[in-house]
């Protein structure tokens, strides 16, 4: 099979473009795995400060009796296992996301915003992960040239020098 000079260009301009998306997609996973190991440090911090080793997930008894009222107060006290009996109000220092400004945050809220966006980096790695196997499995399959393509012609593709004079610009 023989392909024309536009064609091979096309063909070289798509498969590129995918690789640029793949290497930025891979990129990007390296990106979030950071952030994500940051996270769980704090966290872990957070869990040794608070000398608990629970996270904030509610056990099914504690969230069906949250519902649950006698004479308008409720039978069972909300309690955050991460914080325990540690104070949640107590000011813990936080630096916003997306910023390089510190500010004293309540104890409660810096640990749920970090499980939180735990949670939104995991999502996003398993995005991206999918992204990264779909382009891979494409670039593969556009990346047969040699089928059509002998290898003298990507040899002299690869050796071609540009000798263009002021004139020709």
């Amino acid at each position: 099979m023989v392909l024309d000079s536009m064609k091979f260009a096309q063909l070289l301009e798509k498969i590129e473009a995918e690789a640029d998306q793949f290497l930025l997609a891979r990129t990007q996973i390296v990106e979030n795995d950071k952030q994500s190991n940051a996270n769980r440090e704090a966290s872990t911090a957070l869990r040794k400060r608070a000398r608990t080793t629970k996270t904030c997930v509610p056990s099914h008894f504690d969230s069906m009796m949250m519902n649950v009222n006698i004479h308008g107060s409720s039978m069972v006290q909300e309690v955050c296992s991460t914080c325990g009996s540690h104070d949640s109000s107590e000011p813990t220092w936080m630096i916003l996301p997306g910023s390089d400004i510190f500010a004293a945050v309540p104890f409660h809220v810096v640990h749920t915003f970090l499980e939180k966006d735990e949670e939104q980096m995991a999502f996003e790695s398993k995005k991206l992960q999918s992204l990264v196997k779909e382009k891979a499995l494409f670039i593969s399959e556009l990346g047969a040239l040699a089928d059509s393509i002998s290898p003298g012609v990507i040899k002299s593709l690869v050796a071609l020098k540009g000798s263009r004079s002021k004139e020709q610009c």
